[in-house]
């Protein structure tokens, strides 16, 4: 039987992967692209070594897509050709980053006469290689070189590490109960959940876990104080030296090597910390900069957040008698605090939330905004009952695709995200399309409950989707500037925050809602009273967002990598300027931040808000001239979501938006009052 992994199709054939097959698919497509360059090099051109490498490292990377992605998503027997596929991929794309030769080729492509009559994504994709090349070392020699070379195949086995642990220690931890007396306050829709997860264990009563949705449910309702105490300490002491599992998976010294490492490749490079590395491919000019929109931003937030949470505190004494709030406490009585205040819940949104409805209506805002249809194709092999496959369409002509993986399961990486199948890009066969799996951990279907969402996780989807539609409507057909190759990280997720605001549109929602026994739309009263708690809090969650953000960038500015006990000693700092809420003795918060350590934002976690000034700032422009404006949907996806990363981010939202970013927007989407501020994303 052939290896379904070599010459793979568009879609990968998942119903016949087989973990056995990853190590030689791989070793082999390594063999063809190496050879590929051999034969480029003899008498480089664009046409002769560039595209032929690209359509090699094409197949390399479409065949360990679904190797990465099973092990995210089923991890167990996967787990192991993944790590040895890992080995053998970064080795390769380390070894090409140092390729002389290579790099005088593209040298050679961009001083060249004819360079700048060139289609502009193609000499944006040599000027993105240039970039690349010397920021991989191609410019060390001897000992440097191999020790660049070393770190890079280190790190990512530690990336790799790091993501395990936090998964192996969030799957060891459980709690049971056969009396329902103590999950009092639990809404139906977990405890039929918690039900389900004791039923897959052969157990009778209620499974408490610390997957996502059995997470949040509990430290939001849980009237059982023991019980939030409980969970949220397993929660937050995961893959850490202390709590329930202390030691077991712990993260300390895999976070101490992952930051020892990056500041000894900036070093290697000649740069002054890993900070600096990592916005040589960013939007943002400098290490100040970015602390200064940071801390600028906090300043602004923390006196809002601060009343915020004098205001919980009030409640919570005057109402329930506490008064001390412990870190377990504070969610569960915001949303008492909330009910109270707007008479109004996630847990009473939710029935008017089913899943498919909420599909089916994330489709129609789509559809409107930018002319395209979306079709489910049920012959698609997927890895999991569960999961569905959807063609996007314009004119009924296929123009890209989807796997979407909803909802939470064991042995599934938590949070969401979407990542990419396949590259549109331009082969002698014809139009490569492009395919993304966009995932999330929704609490599925329980009984005769059918899965239903909070509000909160709409705007998840919506968010993931904005990643997708970014990837899956770019027009150029260059592969590194294609899609969100080649996009500023700082800017990459512009996109799926710019979605979100549909989410809080009555014109949209009506589109998004039934209730999934009465198939009534939302009505006006909860409508009007979500949309008047919308920014509940909204300082508190800013603040808390800046603080993961100034922690993540005065990490990597350290020169050397940090020990375990600096490392906490700057998170405590960092909580001491910009926190309001407080923090258990054994929080180890930074032992499971994936994102940075396990993920793509090193010293780049700031995006989230830098996009966001972007993403609003756009949206602002739908304000002006109507949601589903035809023609200001269309202006966004030509000057956006079609461009890929073929131009410079700042200068697609200035012809988008007829100027540079402004902040003003994102503030008043806030609720933060708006001063005279000194911050803008550029």
């Amino acid at each position: 039987m052939s290896n379904p992994l070599l010459n793979i199709p568009l879609l990968p054939a998942f119903d016949q992967l087989q973990p056995s097959q990853v190590e030689p698919a791989i070793s082999e497509l390594i063999v063809n692209c190496q050879q590929q360059l051999k034969l480029g090099l003899k008498n480089p051109s664009w046409d002769n070594t560039l595209v032929p490498l690209e359509q090699a490292q094409d197949q390399l990377s479409r065949a360990f897509s679904p190797v990465s992605h099973l092990n995210s998503v089923l991890s167990g027997q996967w787990r192991s050709p993944y790590e040895a596929a890992l080995a053998q991929v970064t080795a390769y794309w380390t070894e090409l980053g140092q390729n002389r030769e290579l790099y005088d080729v593209y040298q050679q492509l961009a001083a060249s006469a004819e360079f700048e009559n060139w289609p502009q994504p193609r000499k944006k994709a040599v000027e993105l290689g240039l970039r690349d090349f010397e920021l991989s070392g191609v410019g060390l020699q001897g000992k440097a070189r191999e020790q660049f070379a070393a770190n890079s195949r280190r790190l990512a086995e530690l990336s790799s590490q790091f993501a395990n642990n936090v998964l192996d220690a969030t799957n060891a931890w459980t709690w049971h109960t056969e009396d329902e007396a103590e999950l009092a306050g639990l809404p139906q829709t977990a405890l039929a959940a918690a039900r389900s997860a004791a039923q897959s264990k052969d157990r009778d009563g209620w499974l408490i876990t610390l997957e996502g949705p059995s997470y949040l449910a509990v430290m939001t309702h849980a009237d059982n104080r023991e019980l939030r105490r409980q969970v949220h300490l397993a929660f937050v002491s995961r893959a850490s030296e202390v709590g329930p599992n202390a030691g077991e998976f712990d993260n300390s010294e895999v976070m101490e090597s992952i930051l020892a490492l990056r500041a000894e490749q900036a070093d290697l490079l000649g740069m002054a910390n890993y900070s600096e590395l990592s916005l040589a491919s960013k939007m943002a000019p400098s290490n100040e900069r970015v602390l200064e929109f940071l801390n600028d931003l906090a300043k602004r937030a923390k006196p809002a957040a601060e009343k915020e949470m004098k205001e919980l505190h009030e409640f919570a004494s005057t109402e329930y008698g506490l008064e001390e709030l412990q870190p377990w406490d504070i969610t569960w009585v915001a949303e008492k605090l909330k009910q109270q205040r707007y008479a109004i819940s996630q847990e009473e949104l939710r029935p008017y939330f089913p899943y498919a409805k909420v599909v089916e209506g994330l489709f129609a805002v789509v559809e409107k905004l930018f002319g395209v249809t979306v079709q489910e194709d049920a012959s698609v092999a997927t890895w999991h009952d569960d999961v569905q496959f959807f063609w996007l369409q314009r004119n009924s002509e296929r123009i890209a695709g989807f796997y979407l993986d909803a909802f939470a399961r064991e042995k599934k990486r938590g949070g969401a995200w979407m990542d990419t199948v396949a590259t549109r890009r331009q082969t002698k066969q014809g139009l490569q399309l492009p395919i993304a799996y966009l995932v999330c951990n929704f609490s599925p279907a329980a009984g005769d409950m059918p899965s239903l969402l909070t509000h909160n996780e709409v705007t998840t989807l919506f968010h993931e989707f904005g990643h997708g539609l970014h990837h899956m409507l770019t027009e150029i057909d260059v592969a590194a500037v294609s899609g969100i190759n080649g996009v500023a990280w700082d800017a990459v997720e512009m996109p799926s925050q710019f979605l979100e605001n549909w989410c809080w549109q009555p014109q949209a929602i009506a589109m998004l809602s039934a209730h999934f026994e009465t198939g009534e739309a939302l009505p006006e009263k909860l409508l009007d009273k979500m949309l008047a708690a919308k920014n509940f809090q909204s300082a508190m969650f800013t603040v808390r967002q800046l603080e993961f953000a100034i922690f993540d960038f005065r990490l990597h500015c350290c020169e050397d990598g940090p020990s375990a006990g600096k490392i906490q000693q700057i998170l405590n700092e960092v909580r001491s300027e910009v926190a309001v809420v407080p923090v258990a003795e054994q929080n180890r918060f930074q032992h499971g931040f994936s994102h940075i350590f396990a993920g793509g934002y090193a010293a780049g976690y700031y995006s989230y808000k830098w996009a966001e000034v972007l993403s609003a700032d756009a949206f602002s422009l739908f304000e002006d001239k109507g949601i589903f404006d035809e023609s200001t949907g269309k202006h966004f996806l030509h000057s956006i979501l079609e461009q890929g990363g073929s131009r410079d981010a700042l200068e697609l939202f200035t012809e988008f938006r007829g100027r540079e970013p402004q902040i003003d927007a994102l503030l008043r989407h806030s609720g933060i009052e708006q001063q005279e501020l000194n911050i803008s994303p550029a």
